[in-house]
């Protein structure tokens, strides 16, 4: 879900059915329900465009929709995909929307304005489900599974930068820019906490 103060507005994906559901942030009245498709999970929000991206997937096809957050219709979607997009990033700095493709091993970047997807396999581990973005140093940060490590991506070029092992079974990942810490919470049941030194190296 995401909240949305400056239209007092909520937005819910619910991946069972495949609806993102729009609600006043005050009485929490429905006011419109949009068709997304199989498994709608991951929302974002994009104050400058003032757009809703949901992402979903399954036999009917994947990608990431697009809603205008003002009026609740669905646009044009940002990007068709090969797979089920998992968390993924909006930047805002340029059009860029940064997805993992967990089942494939690899972020895929979408422009935003002409819809095209580049791929970036990546070059150790795979199940990458959690995604993090320092935007200011132009860093993607990806939660592989197997291993279980941090792996640090240049956002420009897709290069790898670095990686730290971490907790097992993550599922999600945050970014502190105060203190340029990063936090992985995994099923094995303790929280990973990384510490940003500069833009190229990373420690426990």
């Amino acid at each position: 879900m995401v909240y949305v103060a400056d239209l007092d507005k909520l937005f819910v994906a619910n991946g069972t059915d495949g609806k993102l559901r729009i609600y006043d942030g005050d009485s929490f009245k429905l006011l419109n329900t949009v068709d997304i498709g199989e498994d709608a999970d991951n929302v974002r929000y994009d104050p400058v465009e003032k757009k809703v991206y949901v992402a979903f997937g399954g036999d009917e096809g994947d990608g990431i929709a697009v809603i205008d957050a003002a009026s609740g219709k669905r646009l044009e979607d940002a990007a068709k995909l090969d797979a089920h997009p998992e968390s993924f990033q909006i930047a805002t700095s340029k059009s860029a929307i940064y997805a993992n493709i967990a089942t494939k091993a690899k972020v895929v970047v979408i422009d935003r304005a002409t819809h095209k997807v580049t791929e970036w396999p990546l070059k150790t581990g795979k199940a990458n489900y959690p995604m993090a973005f320092d935007e200011g140093d132009h860093r993607v940060f990806v939660v592989t599974r197997k291993p279980a490590q941090l792996v640090v991506l240049d956002s420009d070029s897709g290069a790898t930068v670095g990686s730290v092992p971490c907790v097992s079974d993550a599922d999600d990942l945050y970014f502190d820019a105060g203190r340029k810490r990063i936090y992985v919470p995994g099923g094995e049941g303790f929280i990973s906490v990384i510490q940003q030194i500069d833009a190229d190296h990373y420690r426990p």
